[in-house]
């Protein structure tokens, strides 16, 4: 049964197209992941779907009677308690407390905070019989084994799904079709997440080859009009107007300007001492304590992930550790050295009506300087001036990234980074954070995220429940592995490092052997002995990179 069809529909936001031109059909059984950069309309894409927004051209078509279940990005709830704003019964109960919200029935929904309502807001589209699931960012806020059950949730849906989420390992376990949405442009690729990684870089491929062909051609009619073009014929007109089109032609402007800017934030010096934790435990006014007896020593280069269940205490852990909030008994320090950067889940920080621009400023006069910096973050002048307010929630995040890592700290603590970034962002922050030189704590669920930055996690428990203790995280840190003490995440880091120490020395060495074509015997005494620490450290760097893609190996 088709659900919808959309014929050759369009959006945009002031200053520029979203999509335009975008035909999709969605039928019952269809998987549907959809992607693009922040910014470029995959929210607006769902709303026109949902038929809580119009398109500003094209034509939708709904199938007959079609029962929608539409999750916003903030959704907005109904007032009253938690079990009034999900149906189902016992059915939407379960629903709840599987999202960790089991002991909030009775709650009332405006004493919830952000990730809380959009838990009850997931639970509540869920339970509603369906033919047709739109999801947009689902998974934010959801402990591990919250997105491992609506994986199996959405897998066995029978209507149609449509969805857009950070989250590699749904976005690969739960689609069959991804959708992307590129400058203006939609591309549907067959197969989940991998498939279209694989697709995206052969389109990429092929632009590229298509962009130097036509440069190749076009320097051969320029040399052909520079020697005189014959003008008095037909054909040598035409040929001179194709020149001229070829010359003046652009490629498809990227659609953002380079690679995301992160290496030219730098950290600075980090003493030996980071952040001591002994006999940490933190309880709320009159509630069980959430954790116990943490023991902590974070190191210069620390990489550690904290995860658990909702509601275990894991901002709160972070709190500690930054400071803001004293432990409940114990000690908690930074060390004198510390410059602390701390990113909030929610973008508490931003203020919603200030311009981009002026929040970048930091209450000086916004020059050129805050323009370039704003532009190495994917920010356009339309976006500049925009107020914070407008922008959709994963361009959000990315200011509330850049707003961080201007501090340039060395010391990041992140909680739940991912939520709302587009993928590139994703990537980019990934890499960045591979090679920072500072020490790094991070709250997430995103498994790929975890796997690709931290060397070691520290679990919380489950939610104490009254009359229960709370667990001790003293030896709740997940050990070293047995093949070698490092993890996969480590090993990817020094391989990156080594990989780049041998293609510096490979280039150095090629640079000393140029210099050998000489009779001068001072420069061949100097260059050979220089040539020869070279190539003494190439092999040594070589066979380092070897033993690590053997440690990587065995490790996974």
């Amino acid at each position: 049964m088709i659900l919808v069809d959309l014929d050759r529909v369009s959006a945009a936001r002031p200053g520029r197209p979203l999509f335009t031109d975008l035909s999709l059909t969605v039928a019952t059984g269809d998987r549907l992941g959809i992607v693009g950069l922040n910014g470029w309309g995959k929210s607006t894409l769902l709303r026109i779907m949902a038929g809580t927004g119009e398109p500003e051209s094209g034509t939708v078509r709904r199938g007959r009677d079609v029962r929608v279940g539409f999750l916003e990005q903030e959704p907005q709830l109904p007032p009253g308690r938690v079990r009034d704003a999900v149906p189902g019964g016992w059915q939407g109960e379960a629903a709840l407390d599987r999202l960790g919200l089991g002991a909030v029935l009775d709650a009332d929904v405006s004493a919830l905070s952000g990730g809380q309502a959009k838990r009850v807001a997931l639970a509540a589209v869920l339970s509603t019989e369906t033919d047709f699931l739109i999801l947009d960012e689902p998974t934010n806020h959801l402990d591990v084994e919250a997105i491992e059950w609506l994986e199996g949730h959405l897998a066995s849906y029978r209507g149609g799904l449509v969805l857009v989420t950070h989250d590699r390992h749904v976005l690969d376990k739960v689609t069959t079709r991804m959708v992307e949405i590129d400058r203006g442009k939609s591309y549907v690729h067959e197969g989940g997440y991998a498939s279209w990684l694989e697709a995206r870089i052969e389109r990429e491929e092929q632009a590229a080859g298509a962009e130097q062909k036509r440069k190749n051609l076009a320097r051969t009619e320029l040399a052909w009009l520079r020697r005189g073009a014959p003008a008095r014929t037909t054909k040598a007109k035409s040929r001179v107007d194709s020149a001229t089109a070829l010359v003046n032609a652009r490629p498809e402007q990227a659609a953002r300007g380079g690679e995301l800017d992160l290496a030219r934030f730098g950290a600075t010096r980090l003493g030996d001492v980071v952040a001591e934790l002994h006999d940490v435990s933190y309880a709320w006014p009159d509630q069980p304590p959430l954790f116990e007896d943490v023991e902590l020593l974070l190191d210069p280069r620390e990489r550690l992930g904290i995860v658990g269940p909702n509601g275990s205490g894991k901002t709160t852990l972070l709190e500690v550790i930054a400071g803001r909030r004293p432990p409940t008994t114990g000690t908690a320090r930074l060390g004198k050295t510390v410059q602390l950067a701390y990113h909030d889940q929610h973008a508490a920080e931003l203020d919603l009506s200030m311009r981009v621009r002026d929040a970048v400023a930091d209450g000086q006069p916004p020059g050129p300087e805050h323009a370039s910096l704003l532009e190495r973050f994917w920010f356009d002048r339309d976006a500049q001036f925009a107020p914070i307010g407008t922008l959709s929630g994963g361009e959000r995040r990315r200011l509330q990234l850049l707003l961080v890592l201007a501090r340039k700290p060395n010391v990041l603590l992140l909680d739940e980074p991912t939520n709302d970034l587009d993928l590139d962002t994703l990537r980019a922050l990934e890499d960045f954070l591979e090679d920072w030189s500072g020490a790094l704590v991070v709250v997430s669920h995103d498994r790929t995220f975890l796997d690709r930055t931290v060397d070691r996690r520290l679990v919380l428990g489950s939610p104490s429940r009254p009359g229960t203790p709370a667990p001790s995280t003293r030896e709740r840190t997940e050990k070293p592995k047995a093949n070698g003490g490092r993890s996969p995440s480590t090993l990817r880091r020094l391989l990156g490092q080594t990989e780049r120490e041998v293609a510096k020395l490979d280039a150095r060495r090629a640079q000393l052997v140029a210099q050998l074509e000489t009779t001068d015997h001072e420069v061949l005494t100097r260059v050979g002995a220089e040539l020869t620490t070279v190539e003494a450290e190439l092999a040594q760097a070589e066979e380092q990179w070897l033993a690590l893609g053997v440690e990587m190996e065995a490790s996974q």
